[in-house]
């Protein structure tokens, strides 16, 4: 059920959670041309998850509060803990790698690229979800900081794909 004003005008929060999730599901298709394009087996196993918990993710933002309680998968499947895991694969992978201290100038390869697009897009999506959280619609606590914690380790994959 969607919040309209008399006018039959979608209100603020509406429209706040359409470019949240619409954010959500570019971030989704950028991910998989980087997952068709990178080289490492274990970049795309986790490019695949982290698509999954954004599925998840679009469809928490796409519904109002008050109609969560309807849907049959767990609203709170990105918790704290899974904040923490992605934590520890960047931990993992910047111990293999030597992380540029300048800027960096995205295109050194096909998979490097299409992760940094995707590492860019993610950040709008975290942008947009800040907003809408602004309005108080957001039930997630974790939500903001996984979608930080990804694009970090979209970056650092987009290192270890050029290595």
């Amino acid at each position: 059920m969607s919040s309209f004003s008399e006018n039959g005008h979608a209100g603020e929060a509406d429209l706040l959670r359409a470019e949240a999730y619409g954010a959500i599901d570019e971030a989704i298709s950028a991910l998989g041309l980087a997952r068709s394009l990178v080289k490492k087996g274990r970049t795309k196993e986790i490019i695949l998850q982290a698509q999954r918990s954004l599925r998840v993710i679009g469809e928490e933002i796409a519904t109002e509060i008050t109609e969560n309680k309807s849907f049959a998968f767990p609203l709170d499947s990105i918790v704290e803990g899974t904040v923490d895991s992605l934590e520890r694969i960047i931990d993992e992978l910047e111990a293999e790698i030597e992380m540029p201290q300048a800027f960096v100038v995205p295109g050194k390869n096909l998979g490097s690229a299409a992760l940094d697009l995707s590492r860019s897009m993610l950040r709008r999506a975290e942008r947009r979800v800040t907003s809408l959280n602004g309005t108080g619609e957001l039930k997630n606590e974790f939500l903001l900081s996984y979608l930080n914690r990804l694009a970090d380790l979209i970056f650092v994959f987009a290192r270890y794909e050029e290595k």
